[in-house]
C-alpha cells in the first residue's frame, strides 16, 4: 500500500526548485549535436541508471498519440537511432506517420532536451551490425515476442524464448521484422530548469544547411 493515504494530496502542492545550472546563448553550443554532446556527458557523469533512456512519441494515421520509453543507442549529424520490432504499436504508427518526437529528461541534472522530426528505417546492414551486439538473451526475445500483440500469459513467452534458443542453437540472425530507427531533427531543444520556474529554453531549428537558435519562454 502507499505511503500516503491521499496520494492526490500530496502531490498537488509538491515543489521542487531547479537551481542547479544555467543555459544561456553564451555558454551554449552553436549548434546542437555539441550541445546534446555535452549534456549527455554530463548524464553519463552523473552515474544516471539510464542516461541514454529517452520517451518516444508517435500518432497513428488520425493523429491519435502514443508514447514509450526506448534506449538511444547512436546519433551523429544525420539524427538520433533506436531500435525496435517494426511490427509493434510504435512500428505500424511509423509507417502510417513517419514523424516522432524525443524526449529526455535528466531529473538530477534538472534537464531536458526535445527533438522533433521525420524518421526513417535505417538500411538492413546497419540493423544487422547493431544485431549482432546484442546478448543472446535478447536476440532470442526478438525473435519470442510478438511486440505489443496480445498473449496468453508469461508462461507463453517463456515457451517462446524456449523455442527459440532450440531453433537457434549457435548463431542468432536478425529477424526481418526488427530493426532500427533514426529520428532525423528538424528541431532540437534543450531545457535547464531555473528558479521560480523561470527555466531557460534555447531551440535550434533546422535552415539549410545550418541551424538558427532562439530562446522560448518557459
Amino acid at each position: 500500500m502507499s505511503d500516503h493515504a491521499d496520494p492526490q494530496a500530496a502531490i498537488v502542492d509538491r515543489r521542487t526548485s531547479y537551481e542547479r545550472d544555467e543555459l544561456d546563448e553564451a555558454n551554449a553550443a552553436s549548434e546542437p549535436f555539441a550541445q546534446f554532446a555535452r549534456w549527455l556527458d554530463d548524464a553519463l557523469a552523473a552515474s544516471l541508471k539510464e542516461p541514454n533512456a529517452m520517451t518516444v512519441a508517435t500518432a497513428d494515421a488520425a493523429g491519435h498519440p502514443s508514447a514509450r520509453i526506448v534506449l538511444l543507442r547512436g546519433w551523429d549529424e544525420r539524427g538520433f537511432v533506436f531500435f525496435t520490432n517494426y511490427e509493434s504499436r510504435k512500428g505500424e504508427e511509423i509507417a502510417a506517420n513517419p514523424y516522432a518526437s524525443l524526449l529526455f529528461f535528466w531529473d538530477v541534472l534538472e534537464r531536458e532536451v526535445r527533438i522533433d522530426g521525420p524518421i526513417e528505417r535505417l538500411t538492413a546492414d546497419e540493423s544487422d551490425a547493431y544485431f549482432a551486439r546484442r546478448p543472446r538473451g535478447h536476440r532470442l526475445s526478438a525473435w519470442a515476442s510478438p511486440q505489443s500483440r496480445v498473449v496468453p500469459g508469461r508462461a507463453a513467452l517463456e515457451a517462446a524464448m524456449a523455442d527459440a534458443g532450440a531453433r537457434f542453437a549457435d548463431d542468432v540472425p536478425r529477424p526481418p521484422y526488427w530493426g532500427g530507427y533514426r529520428v532525423i531533427p528538424a528541431a532540437i531543444e534543450f531545457w535547464q530548469g531555473r528558479r521560480n520556474r523561470v527555466h531557460d529554453r534555447l531551440v535550434y531549428r533546422r535552415a539549410g544547411t545550418g541551424w538558427t537558435r532562439e530562446r522560448l519562454a518557459p
